[in-house]
């Protein structure tokens, strides 16, 4: 894939990692349309990147604000490339998560990324070449106590993202799964931040994970998990996942103390968008 040559929808643009990704991409030559729900942030974006950049104020959950993206990217001159990075992440256990936090969760990361790329697929087939990344985390290979519901999403992501590459395997759209590992963005709480410390769980910078996307897509290649231990444990919960059990059983005191806060903490996002 050539990125000098390529123009971008990336969704999530305005979290962490999307504004990460958007510098990377620009810096490779890309033209990107970011779409986000930060509207000052948009325009920050928009701003660094003159020329290279347009910007879309949208929530993915709605029905208007999806067709407003795909008009949008039928008016970019060549567009071939998806980035869905917007989504929503939640830490604490299960049974304290109410239907309207579940529903939301599962809307943002899944429903509306699926919806979103359905509606893109025809432009992106009429393209000389085309992809669809999808970002999606560690935690859609290991079930992790605490993140149940992303985890859920994250899991459904790597399958449909695996489905819908043997289905376009005769055209000339390819599917890129992302999963970074632990990030430092603003998805994280402090309580997060605090558990991982305690765990001695590595934590990437959002600058490295854009890296890594630019060079999976200048290689073409279709699923990349970043961070080591993370790939060798995403191996061994696939071939002996009562390894990893075994090993999260351990950490489960120390997981359920940051999971129970003293008082309730709002969904955290990850690269909302």
């Amino acid at each position: 894939m050539r990125l000098q040559a390529s123009s971008v929808v990336l969704t999530g643009a305005t979290g962490g990692m999307g504004q990460a990704i958007v510098d990377a991409l620009c810096a490779a030559g890309a033209r990107v349309l970011v779409v986000g729900r930060q509207l000052g942030m948009l325009d920050e974006i928009q701003q660094r990147h003159p020329g290279q950049v347009e910007s879309l104020h949208a929530d993915l959950r709605r029905a208007e604000d999806r067709a407003g993206i795909v008009a949008a990217a039928r008016r970019l001159t060549g567009f071939n490339v998806l980035i869905n990075a917007a989504g929503v992440n939640h830490f604490g256990l299960f049974e304290s998560m109410d239907d309207a936090g579940i529903a939301d969760l599962i809307d943002t990361n899944l429903t509306a990324t699926l919806q979103l790329t359905r509606s893109l697929l025809p432009l992106l087939k009429a393209a000389p070449q085309g992809c669809v990344v999808n970002i999606g985390s560690t935690l859609g290979s290991i079930g992790y106590p605490g993140f149940s519901t992303y985890c859920a999403s994250k899991f459904a992501l790597r399958g449909f993202s695996e489905a819908l590459r043997r289905e376009l395997a005769d055209t000339r759209v390819g599917v890129l799964y992302l999963a970074p590992r632990a990030t430092r963005t603003e998805m994280n709480s402090a309580r997060v931040e605090a558990m991982n410390r305690v765990l001695q769980v590595a934590m990437d910078s959002p600058e490295l994970v854009a890296v890594e996307l630019v060079r999976a897509l200048d290689r073409d290649l279709r699923e990349v998990h970043l961070g080591w231990p993370e790939r060798l444990l995403v191996r061994l919960n696939g071939l002996l996942p009562r390894l990893l059990d075994g090993a999260l059983r351990r950490r489960l005191p120390t997981i359920q103390r940051f999971a129970r806060p003293t008082h309730k903490t709002p969904v955290q996002s990850e690269q909302k968008s």
